[in-house]
């Protein structure tokens, strides 16, 4: 998009058509991504949710949230010392996501089973923790689901010492068509406003479960979908639901 005029109307035209765009980019991901997500609760497995920085506003989506799945776990940099016995300055070095081991030790505090399924989310998906958890996921022999943005991700250079893309790694790729450096409207002075990546991730998610119960209820499956707890009911219902993964959901993490 050309500099022009910076108005309200613009977001709105432009987050259109890039919701536009990932809807039409993504229709077999999609469709990927919610068998897995159906092979996953139907085998009584648990979807793990990753992401550091702004990526963990979609890891909300997938986690925790009315309408969603209930056997969803979210992995953060908190569970370090919320489960890991860390303390709690350890959050406060601005290199803790480059360190060695990481990704294997948030990986352990999560104590996945072998049909839990993960989910990976970073738009330029070449940051070093990421990566590595993805490759430990798969070493372990999950299947992963990659949200990232394939226009950011190719046009930058890999970072990790693999050489490997968030993208290279996973069993199913949604991409959220988010441009390099997410925002969609240019200054005239340079730079760009208005990130876009979180509303079409946030779409692609919700996609992926409409996909996966769809598959579920097809398959004689049951669902376990939370209820807004601030329905009359919809606490005890989840704490009912939520029973048959005891000490497997974690919502924690920032």
């Amino acid at each position: 998009m050309a500099a022009g005029q910076i108005s309200a109307a613009a977001f709105a035209d432009e987050g259109r058509a890039a919701v536009e765009r990932a809807i039409e980019a993504n229709k077999d991901s999609v469709a990927a991504a919610g068998r897995l997500f159906a092979d996953c609760v139907a085998a009584d497995g648990v979807i793990h949710g990753f992401g550091t920085g702004h990526s963990q506003a979609t890891v909300l989506e997938i986690v925790g949230r009315a309408g969603g799945f209930i056997p969803t776990n979210r992995i953060g940099l908190s569970d370090l010392v919320l489960r890991g016995g860390e303390d709690r300055s350890v959050l406060t070095d601005p290199l803790l996501e480059r360190s060695p081991g990481l990704a294997r030790r948030l990986y352990e505090l999560a104590d996945p089973r072998p049909q839990d399924v993960f989910v990976i989310v970073s738009n330029s998906g070449v940051n070093n923790s990421i990566v590595d958890m993805a490759l430990h996921v798969k070493e372990a022999g999950h299947k992963l689901i990659a949200l990232t943005s394939l226009i950011h991700t190719r046009a930058v250079p890999a970072l990790h010492p693999s050489g490997k893309r968030l993208a290279d790694i996973a069993d199913a790729v949604l991409d959220n068509c988010a441009p390099a450096g997410d925002a969609l409207l240019p200054l005239p002075d340079g730079g760009a406003l208005c990130g876009v990546s979180t509303i079409t991730s946030a779409l692609l998610v919700q996609m992926v479960l409409a996909e996966s119960v769809g598959i579920l209820q097809a398959e004689g499956h049951e669902a376990p979908v939370y209820v807004s707890a601030n329905l009359p009911g919809g606490h005890e219902r989840n704490i009912v639901l939520e029973e048959r993964y005891a000490g497997r959901l974690h919502r924690g993490g920032f």
